[in-house]
């Protein structure tokens, strides 16, 4: 066990297990948790609903993609929590208006 331990600097790179850079995920994982948590909390309020919906929906497709992508431990936990956020967000504003709630017909 004291191997595992062996040239690790941070506590956060316990989860980054390659210790590579990844430039691309790391800005699709600030992405979703941004978008998520805009999502999340907007969708405290009803007549967000549009914002709440299209940050959530964007939300859950760069977590998708992300997820898709991704090489390390960090990066998927954090995917996963930004797209629970996201998708919370999203399925709120879609019951209280959704995507384009009146702007269409």
């Amino acid at each position: 066990m004291a191997q595992a331990t062996q040239g690790q600097k941070t506590p956060i790179s316990l989860l980054s297990t390659d210790h590579k850079s990844h430039p691309l995920q790391d800005t699709l994982l600030a992405a979703t948790l941004i978008l998520g948590a805009v999502a999340f909390v907007t969708a405290f309020f009803h007549n967000l609903h549009l914002l709440t919906s299209w940050a959530g929906l964007i939300g859950i497709l760069t977590g998708a993609y992300g997820q898709f992508i991704s090489e390390t431990t960090r990066e998927r936990f954090g995917m996963i929590v930004g797209l629970g956020a996201a998708g919370i967000g999203f399925y709120l504003g879609m019951a209280n208006g959704g995507l384009f709630g009146g702007l269409l017909g």
